[in-house]
């Protein structure tokens, strides 16, 4: 067999924040447009996600980020990096982009950068990437996720015909995480509060949920993403209790408990970090 060759990194796009929007205590949406809009190009896909670049502010430095360079010249831990964010939404006419960010006070880096983003400041990605959208031949439809997939299960919702039938569950911190939804009649949106004294990854009320449900006839499309184990947990519902073929079923673990940005995606070459076996 051939080596593989390195893929090439994709090309970086500077977008400026237009407008931001407070969507809850915890979830913060903003609304990225200006020059490099037009290089940005949508894939269709319900999923669709970008890599953010994240630099240090102290550092002065200027996007696009040469990185090659920057490996020659700064240390390790100062160098730009790089988080992974759904696309929410592309408006054609404004020329934006929307993506929502979770946040937690001081914790982690994009968070934090979100909820202080103002007019102007701008922000680098490359994308989109993305493999996921609702078949409208399904008869029935499953969404189950954290805040963390809000915005893409928001989008699947969005995309699915009127007819649709199936639940969407979606685990959030309590009742003030609830953001409108635009959903089909025929779809039950169902949020599930973890409560204030459970940190994120730790509850199990999102697969409880999943667990209680029956395995309903006909052909089943799942979405389920989220926290790593809880995907797990899910895994084996779906898979093995509900007997799901795995081309109807998009499984994704969006972040670990416990783990931070760095070590979650390093683990997703070993075993604890595959949802699905290879």
């Amino acid at each position: 067999m051939p080596d593989r060759q390195p893929r090439a990194p994709r090309p970086q796009i500077v977008l400026e924040v237009l407008r931001r929007e407070q969507l809850s205590p915890h979830l913060v949406r903003l609304h990225l447009g200006g020059e490099g809009f037009d290089s940005f190009a949508p894939n269709g896909f319900t999923d669709a996600y970008v890599k953010i670049h994240f630099a240090k502010p102290a550092l002065g430095l200027e996007p696009p980020y040469d990185l090659d360079a920057l490996r020659e010249t700064l240390a390790p831990e100062d160098l730009p990096v790089r988080r992974t964010y759904t696309v929410r939404a592309v408006d054609p006419v404004e020329r934006s982009l929307a993506i929502d960010f979770v946040v937690h006070g001081t914790e982690g880096i994009a968070g934090p950068w979100a909820d202080a983003a103002k007019p102007g400041d701008r922000l680098v990605l490359a994308g989109p990437g993305g493999a996921y959208r609702p078949d409208p031949t399904a008869d029935w439809h499953l969404f189950a996720g954290d805040e963390s997939a809000l915005p893409a299960l928001s989008s699947a919702l969005e995309a699915l015909p009127a007819e649709a039938r199936g639940v969407a569950l979606v685990e959030v911190h309590g009742e003030g995480d609830e953001i409108p939804v635009t959903h089909p009649a025929g779809v039950e949106l169902r949020w599930l509060h973890r409560g204030s004294a459970v940190a994120a990854g730790t509850s199990t009320v999102l697969s409880d949920a999943v667990r209680g449900l029956e395995r309903p006839s006909g052909r089943v499309q799942v979405f389920a993403h989220g926290e790593r184990e809880t995907m797990k947990a899910l895994r084996d519902i779906v898979l093995t209790q509900w007997g799901l073929p795995r081309t109807d079923v998009s499984l994704s673990g969006y972040w670990a408990y416990g783990r931070t940005e760095d070590r979650f995606q390093a683990e997703k070459r070993e075993p604890i970090g595959q949802i699905l076996p290879r």
